[in-house]
């Protein structure tokens, strides 16, 4: 039994070493971003080659934009418990479940629509191509989800014409 604890002891000291040591190489790396700025955004400013002015308007953008998304973020955790319990306790789609969904549709849509503004605002920050960029890569990354089509679904690989599969 000791020797279980030894072996999960060292397991568990060689990874928060590993942590540690790969929290401070990202901290080293980001080390290019002006003191004060958030560190979240550091990936933004190398990938898209932004200037400090630049990633300085972008970091003032995104901390106007936290609070909104916290409260986003509230909202939809609040309608998911509430529907949460709901179906637990039925087998079977009643109003007040139809009503949840509802709500929770329409805080999606609420939150989708905010955010997709907030990528635009920040996209009009960057140089052109860089905007045009970012705006692609954020959009298939949180509104445009891969999907599979109904044949891919179904098994089938038929492709019908005007659909470009």
């Amino acid at each position: 039994m000791k020797r279980v604890w030894l072996i999960l002891s060292l397991g568990v000291m060689a990874a928060a070493l590993a942590y540690g040591v790969s929290y401070y190489a990202r901290r080293a790396a980001a080390g290019a971003i002006p003191a004060g700025r958030p560190a979240e955004l550091a990936w933004l400013k190398r990938e898209f080659r932004l200037s400090d002015a630049e990633f300085s308007r972008i970091a003032e953008l995104h901390g106007a934009y936290l609070p909104r998304c916290m409260e986003m973020c509230r909202r939809i955790d609040a309608i998911n418990r509430r529907l949460h319990g709901l179906l637990a306790i039925t087998n079977r789609v009643t109003p007040e479940i139809e009503q949840a969904l509802a709500e929770a549709a329409r805080i999606r849509v609420d939150c989708q629509t905010a955010m997709l503004n907030h990528f635009y605002e920040v996209s009009r920050s960057m140089p052109p191509a860089q905007g045009q960029r970012y705006l692609e890569w954020m959009q298939s990354q949180t509104l445009l989800p891969t999907y599979h089509t109904a044949e891919e679904l179904a098994g089938t690989n038929s492709s019908h014409a005007g659909h470009g599969h």
